[in-house]
């Protein structure tokens, strides 16, 4: 019975973190490196992002780690094309985030209330 029971536990985790963490769900401002400003919108298994022009495109994913250091988060999410990307939550703050390429280039900056660029993220308050 126990053996079942351990079965059952893993197989529903593996079911539940394929969907994106409740964390960064939602919509987001977004911004580039260069400026651009954009929104994307974090569902549980798909994600859209909208650009300054209006033109929106949509992304399937799932969600395939978490690393959580000293209280800061990160999750790994990958596409169905194979892309991975890191949503990088750099304070304690799960209102403002990074999102990182497999290597750590920095794709956009994210924030809940408004467009913000990576100074702003990473200044000392």
């Amino acid at each position: 019975m126990k053996k079942y029971s351990l079965l059952f536990l893993l197989l529903f985790m593996l079911l539940i973190s394929c969907e994106g963490s409740d964390t960064y769900r939602g919509k987001w401002k977004a911004m580039d490196p260069s400026g651009k400003k954009s929104e994307i919108n974090f569902e549980p298994k798909k994600f859209a992002i909208k650009s300054s022009d209006g033109k929106i495109k949509v992304y399937e994913y799932s969600q395939n780690s978490v690393k959580t250091e000293n209280g800061i988060e990160t999750y790994g999410i990958r596409l169905d094309d194979g892309r991975g990307y890191m949503i990088h939550f750099p304070k304690k703050d799960e209102s403002v985030a990074v999102i990182l390429d497999e290597t750590g280039n920095l794709l956009y900056t994210i924030s809940r209330k408004s467009h913000i660029n990576q100074e702003d993220i990473y200044k000392l308050d």
